[in-house]
Formats: structure tokens, C-alpha cells, sequence
């Protein structure tokens, strides 16, 4: 992977950019983003050689075109309603394509069972569009593959986050900060769930399937709720094995919820004495934005005990050779443990964000070299040791627990 372009300079994009700046395969990076004053402080943070940096706006094609020219690869950590566009411009390129969440028309595509948006495309051009490779989804699709490898038949797929706060808050009172794009955070909340229940997707409403989720120490009860999210959706897709039930259940944020119910989720604008603003907009100028902690992080913020711990637990029901079987798969979203594994991450890719960067990147290695099928795919349609290898041969820590259980009938 010689030469990438990286689409967003935020959250997800900054940290992209660094851990690319420090592997050896990568000789030029292209960082654009549509704030040249944000990709430029960025670039300067890294301070990379390896890093061009260009004002690009992402509404138009012919922008991404002209930062791809030459580049074997996009990765897009921009907004999704941007996808369309990259993705046509990948092809374009002659450009394999990867993000960490999906966006029309391939969202609503995937969810009615219809043939994706751009698969042609790429299938013809023999190039890879990589979608929903981020942590999770990404890395939950990857290990959700690595269990139902192992069953003869998969029946159900059940994938959930959960998170616990470490120290109570200092403030009584705080801002919503959801820790990554505000955005998608509150649009994700507000679209209606689909589930694949009994062999068809179906809506449910928001913050409905509500329960409460034992997951392993440290993390402990929490109540989650049916959320719209790749893991939930791909897996009925890519897992040809005759699962019946797929679901993705996340905390729920009764900050998000009120936000949502007072109308802050809408772009329609209103009436405000006599200006017209939108909700949404007012919002999310308010709101702060995640890139704010890959610029202000140094090894003082990484050394600090962190205040949040968060699990990823998959469980897979299946069968293997007639027996009833029981897979459950958990591991820490941020990939580190512990102060000091954190610390050693940041001193080796220059920032310790790397839960969704890093495996867009390794899916990004996998497409380059010829390691993924053509066509537009989801994470479960790569060779999940690959992947996790792949990561590992990077410096990421990949430590995962795998529980099996079986049913023994005795008649």
C-alpha cells in the first residue's frame, strides 16, 4: 500500500493519518478535508513528511478525484452522506475503497435485500469497496465470521456494547459529548432499528428491545437497546450458514433521547424570531467534536486513568457436527486494557484513538493486496485471521475471549 488518500480530518481521520505517517508500507498520505485550517493543524501535529495536505470538499466528486489521482487506495472517515461520492470517485480513480460506516444508497440497500449500489463497478474495475470497517462495526464483523467459522450452522447473531464509567463525573451536571462524530451519535438514535428476525429485516422503533445486559467484568449490567448499526444488518448478507436472527443492541443516552424528542434531530429549519436556522445545525455547532482529542492529546492526557471501559460481545448460536453450539466472543473496544498498554500505543502511532482507524487500515492492506473478494463487501466477507494478524503485524493489541458451550441432550 503505497500511496492513500484519507477522506476527513476529524475524529477518525486524524488518527488514520498518524498511524499511517508511522507504517513502512505507506510512502505518501493525502489528508483532505473541507476545513484546510483543521487538516493543516493536523498534519503539523503528525508532523510527517509523508503527509500532503489539501482543502477538499467532499460534496464533489470531481475534488476527491483530483486528491486521488495516483493513490492505490481511499479511506473514507468523513460523514456518510458523503459515501456515494467517494465511492464513485474510487472507481473512477481506479482506487480500492474503505469506511467505517455505511451511508445511502447502500444503507437502504442492505437493509431491503436489494443488489448494492456500486458492486459493478468495482467488480469490473477488479477493486475492492470495503464498507463498515471500523471497530465496531468492522472488528465485530471480523470476529463474528471468526465464530461462525467454526459452526456447520449458524442460527442467531446477537452483538452488544456496553460501557462503564470508571469515577463518578466532576461535574453534576455535563455537556453531551458522545466521544465520536456528534452527528451520526444522535442520527443513529434517531433512525428507526432493523433487526433480522425470523429470516427478514424488520423496523422496530427507537430505543425499543430494551434490556438490561450482564457483560463480563469490568463493565458489568447495562441497559441496552436495538440500534441501527452494520453488525446488526451485513451478517444476514455475507454469513451463508441459514442464520434466522441477527441484532445489534447499544446503550441507550437519555441525553441523545431528549435532544431527539425536542426536535435537535431535524434539518428542516424553523422559525427562531423571525431567522430561519436548522435544529441539527444549531447543535452541532454547539457540540464538542472529537478531533479536539487527538489535537490536545500528549503523553500527560494518555497517562491520565481512564474514565470510561468499554466491551464488545458477540454471541453466536449454531450447531457443529449435529451438537448445539454456543459461541461468546468479547473484547475491549478501545483494543488496550490498561494505563500502560494505552501508553505504549500512543508511543508508537503518535495517538492511542486508534478502536476504528486501525482496522480500516488493515482492511485497506487487505484490499491492496489482493486479500479481499472484488465488489463492494462488508468485514465478515474477509479471512478473519488475516484481518487480526494483519492488526496484530501493525502493533495493535488483538486479545480477544472466546467461550464455547455446548447443549448435551442424554435420552
Amino acid at each position: 500500500m503505497e500511496k492513500v488518500l484519507i477522506v476527513g480530518a476529524g475524529g477518525q481521520g486524524a488518527p488514520c493519518a498518524s498511524i499511517l505517517a508511522r507504517d513502512k508500507d505507506t510512502s505518501e498520505i493525502v489528508l483532505g478535508d473541507i476545513d484546510s485550517d483543521l487538516v493543516n493543524k493536523v498534519k503539523n501535529k503528525i508532523g510527517s513528511d509523508k503527509i500532503t495536505a489539501v482543502k477538499l470538499d467532499a460534496g464533489k466528486i470531481a475534488d476527491i478525484e483530483t486528491a486521488a489521482k495516483g493513490v492505490d487506495v481511499i479511506i473514507n472517515l468523513t460523514l456518510v452522506r458523503f459515501n456515494a461520492n467517494i465511492m464513485k470517485a474510487a472507481v473512477h480513480s481506479g482506487a480500492h475503497y474503505v469506511d467505517a460506516a455505511s451511508g445511502d444508497p447502500v444503507w437502504t440497500q442492505l437493509l431491503r435485500n436489494q443488489p448494492l449500489a456500486f458492486d459493478d463497478e468495482f467488480k469490473k474495475a477488479n477493486l475492492t469497496g470495503l464498507v463498515a470497517c471500523g471497530g465496531t462495526p468492522g472488528v465485530s464483523n471480523v470476529l463474528t465470521r471468526y465464530a461462525c467459522d467454526k459452526l456447520d450452522r449458524v442460527d442467531e447473531i446477537h452483538v452488544k456494547a456496553g460501557g462503564r464509567l470508571l469515577e463518578e463525573p466532576h461535574e453534576v451536571v455535563s455537556a453531551w459529548d458522545p466521544g465520536w462524530s456528534p452527528e451520526i451519535a444522535l442520527m443513529d438514535y434517531a433512525i428507526e432499528p432493523t433487526i433480522f428476525e425470523n429470516g427478514k429485516y424488520k423496523e422496530y422503533p427507537a430505543f425499543s428491545g430494551c434490556e438490561e445486559y450482564n457483560f463480563p467484568d469490568p463493565v458489568g449490567p447495562v441497559v441496552v437497546c436495538y440500534h441501527p448499526h452494520e453488525d446488526g444488518i451485513t451478517p444476514a448478507r455475507f454469513i451463508d450458514k441459514g442464520v434466522e436472527n441477527v441484532n445489534f443492541k447499544y446503550p441507550i443516552d437519555p441525553i441523545a433521547g431528549a435532544l431527539i424528542k425536542m426536535g435537535f434531530a431535524k434539518s428542516e429549519p424553523i422559525d427562531v424570531r423571525g431567522v430561519k436556522v436548522s435544529p441539527l445545525d444549531v447543535l452541532m455547532k454547539l457540540v464538542r467534536h472529537p478531533v479536539d482529542t487527538f489535537l490536545t492529546e500528549d503523553e500527560d492526557t494518555v497517562k491520565a486513568p481512564p474514565k470510561l471501559v468499554g466491551l464488545l460481545v458477540v454471541d453466536i448460536k449454531g450447531a457443529k457436527s449435529g451438537e448445539e453450539v454456543t459461541y461468546k466472543l468479547y473484547w475491549p473496544y478501545h483494543l488496550f486494557t490498561n494505563p500502560e498498554e494505552k501508553l505504549e500505543l500512543y508511543r508508537k502511532f503518535g495517538t492511542a484513538e486508534i478502536a476504528v482507524a486501525l482496522p480500516a487500515i488493515a482492511g485497506a492492506k487487505m484490499c491492496v493486496a489482493g486479500d479481499a473478494g472484488r465488489g463492494v463487501i462488508a468485514p465478515e466477507c474477509l479471512d478473519p485471521m488475516k484481518f487480526l494478524k494483519m492488526m496484530a503485524a501493525m502493533g495493535a493489541p488483538v486479545k480477544f475471549h472466546e467461550v464455547c458451550s455446548k447443549e448435551i441432550c442424554v435420552s
